[in-house]
């Protein structure tokens, strides 16, 4: 597969992967060449694919460091890291959430991240090169009434992305975002089950539809492929032009 967009030989590992994003992810990665590695609380979308799958709460750090011991072991390397998992936190203003409310989101959102990162990115700076990929969304570039926490944990995430853009980029290491907009997923089917929000969302979408989550699946494997390889410290909106839209 000698493809721009191949991914031939290479060792991705996805997080979030039993979700309605991360199963796409990991089948779209595996279907352009790449050796998978799945990991999620539990193990539910990945076997078509023929990943290898391994079982973390990304909520604990010795998870976290289970987890990158165990995904070295497989393949010997880690090339790619597409850090997708995430949990949306309670609904309502930001200034009730709790203390135990601000550490789960952030811990799983933001903190996981960044520890895989810097237990993966090293050694793909040996080998001179290596993408990572972080998982925001839209929520991260506006206000919202019901999501707040969850918006600050993504905004973070788009941050951490170009920080790490520069520290890293001398050794040939790419960092970028994904930032979705309302993509049919399971856990969306609440607010596409909604007609009165689906009517608003869809006259503020210029497509005037949702995404699909292969849409998402496509930028990221460009992003982990030779296709984005001059693309680094970005976060790419993918949103059906929702964020660019005045509404009408």
């Amino acid at each position: 597969m000698n493809s721009l967009f191949s991914l031939q030989d290479k060792v991705v590992l996805v997080t979030g992967a039993s979700g309605g994003l991360g199963s796409a992810i990991v089948d779209t990665m595996a279907a352009h060449g790449a050796k998978v590695i799945a990991s999620d609380r539990t193990d539910s979308n990945t076997e078509k694919s023929g990943a290898v799958f391994i079982a973390c709460d990304l909520s604990r750090n010795e998870d976290i460091d289970k987890l990158v011991e165990q995904a070295k072991a497989v393949y010997g390397r880690i090339d790619v890291l597409v850090s997708n998992a995430g949990v949306q936190g309670p609904a309502g203003p930001i200034g009730l959430i709790t203390d135990d409310d601000w550490d789960l989101v952030m811990s799983v959102n933001l903190k996981s991240a960044l520890r895989l990162c810097s237990a993966l990115i090293p050694d793909m700076a040996e080998r001179g090169q290596g993408s990572v990929i972080l998982m925001s969304s839209i929520a991260g570039l506006r206000g919202n009434k019901a999501i707040g926490l969850y918006g600050l944990s993504k905004a973070g995430l788009a941050q951490l992305a170009r920080n790490l853009a520069v520290e890293w980029g001398p050794k040939g290491i790419r960092v970028n975002a994904i930032s979705p907009g309302l993509i049919r997923t399971p856990l969306a089917i609440e607010l596409l089950e909604n007609e009165q929000f689906m009517q608003r969302r869809l006259l503020a979408t210029p497509l005037r539809r949702v995404g699909e989550p292969e849409e998402i699946a496509g930028v990221a494997v460009m992003l982990a492929s030779r296709a984005g390889g001059f693309i680094s410290g970005q976060n790419i909106i993918v949103d059906g032009g929702t964020t660019i839209s005045d509404g009408q």
